[in-house]
């Protein structure tokens, strides 16, 4: 049950702290970027493992995005066991690292709330994961460059622009989702503290305006005892 599952990257490993917490581990599909939203139980502490190339780039942003207080423990370690980031009751955080080849674990940690759960949002964006040397093998097959109107390397420039945009568009609108979710459990969470004291205003209103009846009518009532 506690054995550790490994694929090779990018994919994004799930395994939880302590073992018996998830049976298994969980995989998102083949992504530079990934984001994920879970619900992390008052008294646990949930961890995810990412492979990662030498000298590439990992950034993990994460929002809690339910629960008392927002907050959460946030740890962020290396392939050896080194402790990159430790963050103590954050609502949110962003943090970009250099990797080194290995897996790198980063952990969200609600031991400290004995009542309320949580909702965590966190998203992955990985850069030079080993693309580029790719990217330069099609130009062994082409002959005769020079004939072209147009380079091919300019070509090239212009998709990858593009494709940065857009990730960067994705991104953004990923992070304003977040902000919305958050804003909206915000919100109905206030709303119901409002109709809950209306409701207890309300009641000692009518409480009082009870009593205040009972001892007006009290006082103008003849307490005198008629004699027979």
């Amino acid at each position: 049950m506690g054995d550790k599952i490994w694929l090779p990257f990018p994919v994004l490993l799930l395994a939880a702290v302590p073992p018996l917490l998830l049976p298994g581990a969980a995989s998102f599909t083949p992504s530079l970027d990934s984001d994920f939203t879970f619900t992390l139980p008052a008294g646990q502490k949930e961890c995810f493992y990412q492979p990662m190339p030498l000298k590439a780039s990992l950034e993990i942003e994460y929002q809690v995005l339910d629960g008392a207080g927002l907050d959460i423990d946030f740890h962020l370690a290396s392939p050896d066991g080194k402790t990159l980031v430790l963050e103590q009751r954050k609502s949110d955080g962003v943090h970009t690292v250099e990797t080194e080849v290995g897996d790198y674990m980063f952990c969200f940690d609600n031991t400290f709330s004995t009542i309320s759960e949580k909702v965590i949002f966190f998203e992955l964006i990985l850069d030079n994961m080993g693309e580029q040397e790719q990217e330069q093998d099609w130009k062994k097959y082409i002959t005769g460059t020079d004939m072209l109107d147009m380079k091919l390397e300019d070509i090239l420039e212009s998709i990858n622009s593009i494709k940065s945009r857009l990730s960067k568009s994705g991104h953004i609108q990923t992070l304003l989702r977040a902000f919305e979710a958050r804003d909206r459990n915000i919100q109905e969470s206030n709303f119901d503290r409002v109709n809950f004291w209306s409701i207890v205003n309300l009641v000692v209103m009518v409480v009082v305006s009870a009593i205040q009846v009972y001892m007006l009518k009290s006082l103008f009532e003849d307490k005198r005892k008629s004699r027979t």
